[in-house]
């Protein structure tokens, strides 16, 4: 479901707090999503050719646009938006996962009001 040790970089560990949702099958926020099996290999590994000077773990996405939520070495989460021109990605500024998921709640909210 989630990237296998082997498969992510040896500084990334998933945080506890993200584990917390899904051990509790919490995965589906519209818009935001967290993404898991063949959806989360194929975007962790096209940021890796589309962004090379980050290290980047994405763990969700957008669907209504292409904004992905990741982990990035020395950071906490950043929000950049993929597949733009590589320094054009934006998410420079960290935030923590508890700050990022209150965020998604509000977002929610919006969206489906």
């Amino acid at each position: 479901m989630l990237l296998h040790k082997n498969e992510y970089p040896e500084w990334f560990e998933y945080p506890s707090e993200f584990e917390l949702l899904i051990d509790q099958n919490l995965l589906d926020f519209d818009p935001w999503i967290i993404l898991t099996g063949d959806r989360l290999k194929k975007r962790f590994f096209g940021l890796k050719e589309r962004y090379p000077s980050r290290d980047l773990v994405p763990f969700a996405r957008r669907e209504d646009n292409d904004d992905l939520a990741c982990w990035e070495k020395g950071k906490e989460v950043v929000v950049i938006h993929d597949f733009a021109s590589s320094g054009n990605e934006r998410g420079e500024s960290s935030i923590s996962f508890w700050s990022w998921f209150r965020q998604v709640i509000e977002d929610m909210i919006e969206h489906n009001s």
